[in-house]
């Protein structure tokens, strides 16, 4: 029994450590200089279904881009909203001749990728950038994005925190965002990318187009990000992440825990069309953290069990005290253990959500 809970301790210690390795190789890899490099001309589209509340916000902070207006142009395709999100967005959108605000009359495919294909397929330009209505980019996030082009990537991802409110349901939702970032930067280091936050996602058209699109991931209404990254990996693309200051896409957290949980049990559901190897890796890291986590129901056993217990508490201290402020948060070592310990049991209620939900695509339902 001693030598098993040694060897568990060694393999969760050594894998927390990889992660640790991998996260940081991304932001140590400096920013090279390309200022005398052609700026990409890019295309922003944007999915919008009843979000007149957040509209104002999403054009107040683009025309705050730092970027020239004649290297970018903004597609907001509105997907028959039934409030004022087109007609305030149409006039917001007057001072500024690269923002176009575009109704949809017809769909190619369902939900949210049909709205998006709509609004790529307006796109004048070759490098298109995603986010979502209820988002609010830095000013230098266009100018990093075109740095990390110039190195030839066909999909880049970058950093998409939540602001903080200090409800409750924000902090998990918060926590589970630097969780889940940690891993998919560390894999994107890796060369087996698997996730991305669609709030801040990149693509050149062409490599977009050759992959046809979201013609080939459509298992669910959801995965507009992810699943398209799937594809990407598939054709051995070249993939990476845009981790540099100024190029964060902020953007608010559900307000109340049945939101919360429909919302991540449907980024849950995703996950069931991950490749087998993806699969794998996140099985074997999700479980063994919920059985350390649950070890101490074990004492009665032997209280060697403690070990992996406190082991876990260890290394989520370390990693999340280690990147929050690179990912945009603030937790304090009491914050840390407590919601780890939430965030482990709402993984499982989750997985169950996303087992017996049914996809929709409604208001403040986007990726």
């Amino acid at each position: 029994m001693l030598y098993l809970i040694l060897l568990l301790t060694i393999l969760f210690a050594a894998s927390c450590l990889i992660i640790a390795y991998h996260v940081n190789k991304n932001f140590t890899a400096g920013q090279k200089d390309y200022s005398s490099a052609p700026r990409k001309k890019f295309s922003v589209v944007i999915a919008a279904r009843n979000e007149e509340k957040n509209i104002p916000a999403l054009i107040g902070s683009l025309a705050e881009i730092n970027y020239p207006a004649e290297n970018y142009e903004v597609i907001i395709a509105d997907d028959n909203s039934s409030d004022r999100t087109y007609s305030l967005a149409s006039k917001l959108a007057e001072a500024s001749s690269h923002i176009k605000i575009l109704r949809i009359d017809g769909k190619e495919l369902p939900g949210k990728k049909g709205v998006l294909w709509f609004g790529i397929s307006k796109a004048l330009n070759e490098y298109i950038l995603i986010t979502d209505a209820d988002c609010i980019p830095e000013r230098n996030w266009l100018n990093n994005y075109s740095s990390k082009f110039t190195e030839g990537f066909d999909f880049l991802f970058g950093i998409a925190p939540f602001i903080a409110d200090g409800s409750f349901i924000n902090k998990i939702s918060c926590f589970e965002n630097i969780r889940s970032s940690l891993i998919g930067f560390a894999a994107a280091s890796m060369s087996i990318p698997y996730s991305a936050s669609a709030r801040n996602f990149g693509f050149r058209k062409s490599s977009f187009i050759s992959l046809k699109g979201y013609f080939n991931i459509q298992e669910t209404l959801s995965g507009d990000d992810d699943l398209l990254l799937r594809e990407a990996l598939k054709n051995k693309m070249k993939i990476g992440v845009v981790p540099f200051d100024g190029s964060k896409v902020y953007s608010f957290t559900k307000s109340n825990l049945i939101d919360y949980i429909k919302q991540r049990s449907r980024h849950t559901k995703t996950s069931f069309y991950y490749l087998p190897v993806h699969k794998i890796l996140l099985s074997y890291w999700h479980l063994i953290n919920i059985f350390f986590l649950l070890s101490p129901l074990l004492l009665y056993v032997n209280p060697i069990f403690l070990l992996l217990f406190l082991t876990k508490i260890f290394f989520d201290l370390f990693l999340v005290l280690a990147f929050q402020k690179k990912f945009g948060y603030k937790f304090n070592p009491v914050e840390i253990v407590y919601l780890q310990i939430f965030y482990e049991l709402f993984l499982v209620i989750n997985f169950f959500g996303a087992l017996l939900r049914k996809d929709v695509w409604r208001r403040n339902e986007q990726q």
